[in-house]
């Protein structure tokens, strides 16, 4: 008997050991490069995006304020509708020419499927953008520079397994 369960366990263990773990993620360190202007500090959100467009998950929050999340018009729209436990808050907004670090994990079925990250940001009383960088999800992309169009100067990513 004992024999019998013995050979069935090392079974199932053979079995799932081999089985492919969709739920595996991958951890991503982010440096945020800000551009110099004069104002307040830049809330940055960094978001997931599905291959149709929209949106799916909050990622990283640079500012920690909810005062101003409304400001961040296009992913508090979504964030009202999902209403999502935050948990990637990294902290305080970042200053003009100042760096903001953070890291997300994504699964790694969303790699090289059409998912993209969006980084939104905004400036208390100056333009938003939110589409102010987007970055294919892909192998290309894994560890890279990539420059925004507003608040960003630059952006580096860095997968760290």
């Amino acid at each position: 008997m004992r024999l019998k369960t013995l050979i069935l366990g090392l079974f199932c263990f053979t079995l799932f050991s081999f089985v492919k773990n969709d739920s595996a993620e991958t951890t991503f360190k982010c440096l945020i490069q800000i551009t110099n202007y004069s104002g307040e500090g830049a809330y940055v959100v960094v978001s997931l995006i599905n291959p149709q467009g929209e949106y799916e998950k909050t990622l990283l929050v640079q500012g920690d304020d909810e005062e101003w999340y409304p400001d961040l018009t296009g992913w508090w729209e979504q964030q009202k509708v999902k209403n999502e436990n935050i948990d990637g808050i990294a902290g305080a907004t970042v200053g003009a020419g100042g760096r903001g670090i953070g890291s997300f994990k994504i699964a790694q079925d969303k790699l090289d499927s059409g998912y993209k990250l969006r980084f939104e940001t905004a400036v208390e009383d100056q333009k938003y953008y939110q589409d102010d960088l987007m970055i294919p999800l892909d192998q290309a992309s894994l560890n890279g520079k990539f420059a925004g169009k507003g608040y960003i100067r630059y952006v580096r990513l860095m997968a760290s397994n």
